[in-house]
């Protein structure tokens, strides 16, 4: 690549976002791997758990709101570095409380800290890559989500079976301040920074003239006007309707295994390290995919929309779930699911930073997580509810069955919207009141 010959700190960069998005990623895990040990500790029913998700949920939607504005007021460095500092203080203060309410709190407050992660990252994101290499890297830093995701079942069984629940928390929030070391001595704007060439420099600014309101720097959008935007409504619809079903995938995947299939969560679970392995090849697979089609010439939006159509289609046949008969057959379905929903979620970031400029780019993402969040909100009361009555009635995995079947159809569902929202994808060209002003 030729931006790769005049320097290759930019990576360095993606380095950094991708172990901060593992942390933030094995933090909010650690409670779906616990679920087992802590319902027998403190009684829950599968709706208690539900209402502990929605609390980690709500807390994320309104942290998306305040930390993707704050973020572009202060800039990703302080902002990030103000996220990690409150999400690893509240995992570690999950060993203290001895209550569902006290869980219901703490989990709210990880919740909040975490928020920060997306908005800063892609804002990092943006200011360091030009478009063509943009998904690409999006991609590569948005699989620690799945990498956090492997180490859990991996690392809390054995923290777990040797310190105890306690530790698990402990551990694994404490992960957070070692890197904030590394983010504070490494991480600076590309304007700022010492190590960067002027050859990198002018590489990631080579496509400037063709950014999104980049006649005029200055004119920072206010954040209720984004609202007016078609564009905001593009990627809203698509974390509103996608983004609670990874969460389904994180925080109940263990206990769908655990109970359908007999898999002993005290110990390390293979089949969960898969699910989340491949989840990593759709990550990073697909940002490159649509960074492909972008090299081969095509227009920036086809490329982003014909690889969603792409994944959406890949999660279709997670509906077969009812039918397996063993845990591998399950697997195999739920990883190209996941694996899908990572390569959607590495693009739909990007069509945020494709369309609006660079100054309010956390913002957008705030907005857009925040109604990925209220989606995490209602969906978990629905399974909740779903398993609680398939449980009673000693049939749980009908249950899941009926949840596998929402996910299967949500992606096509959110494309189709979208298209029908905006069919080209236009970048916006300046500030507007009213939605039929913005196309």
């Amino acid at each position: 690549m030729k931006g790769q010959t005049q320097g290759n700190y930019r990576w360095v960069v993606v380095a950094l976002l991708f172990f901060a998005t593992t942390i933030n990623y094995l933090d909010r895990q650690v409670i779906g791997l616990l679920k087992p040990t802590l319902e027998h500790q403190f009684h829950w029913t599968e709706i208690d758990y539900s209402h502990i998700v929605i609390a980690f949920s709500t807390a994320y939607a309104v942290g998306l709101l305040c930390f993707g504005n704050i973020i572009d007021r202060i800039g990703s460095k302080i902002g990030y570095s103000i996220s990690i500092v409150i999400w690893s203080f509240a995992a570690m203060l999950h060993a203290v409380v001895n209550s569902t309410v006290g869980f219901g709190a703490v989990r709210a407050s990880l919740g909040f800290g975490e928020s920060g992660n997306f908005p800063a990252a892609i804002k990092a994101i943006t200011e360091w890559f030009p478009k063509k290499e943009r998904a690409f890297a999006t991609g590569i830093f948005n699989c620690g989500a799945n990498i956090g995701a492997v180490v859990a079942p991996v690392m809390v069984p054995w923290i777990l079976g040797i310190y105890g629940w306690e530790m698990a928390f402990i551990i694994t929030g404490a992960i957070g301040f070692v890197w904030l070391v590394c983010w504070l001595v490494l991480y600076e704007v590309p304007s700022r920074h010492k190590k960067l060439t002027e050859q990198e420099f002018a590489f990631i600014h080579s496509d400037v003239e063709n950014e999104p309101g980049s006649a005029d720097k200055t004119n920072k959008i206010k954040w209720i006007k984004l609202f007016g935007y078609r564009q905001t409504w593009v990627f809203v619809v698509g974390k509103l309707l996608t983004d609670p079903i990874w969460w389904f995938f994180l925080f109940w995947l263990p206990s769908y295994f655990s109970s359908t299939f007999h898999i002993d969560l005290t110990k390390p679970s293979l089949p969960l390290v898969v699910v989340y392995s491949a989840t990593t090849i759709g990550s990073i697979g697909g940002g490159y995919l649509s960074s492909w089609f972008i090299k081969k010439g095509w227009p920036v939006f086809k490329a982003r929309k014909t690889a969603m159509f792409i994944f959406a289609l890949c999660v279709l046949p997670i509906f077969a779930a009812r039918f397996t008969t063993n845990v591998w057959q399950a697997v195999a379905l739920i990883s190209l699911a996941a694996a899908a929903h990572q390569a959607w979620s590495a693009n739909i970031y990007t069509i945020a930073s494709d369309m609006f400029p660079k100054n309010t780019i956390s913002s957008v993402i705030g907005i857009g997580g925040m109604a990925g969040s209220v989606g995490g909100i209602f969906f978990p009361i629905l399974i909740g509810y779903i398993l609680e009555r398939y449980l009673l009635a000693g049939n749980i995995t009908a249950g899941y069955n009926i949840i596998f079947s929402i996910c299967a159809g949500a992606y096509v569902f959110a494309w189709l919207i979208m298209h029908v929202i905006s069919p080209r994808m236009k970048p916006i060209q300046r500030p507007v009141v009213a939605v039929s002003s913005a196309i």
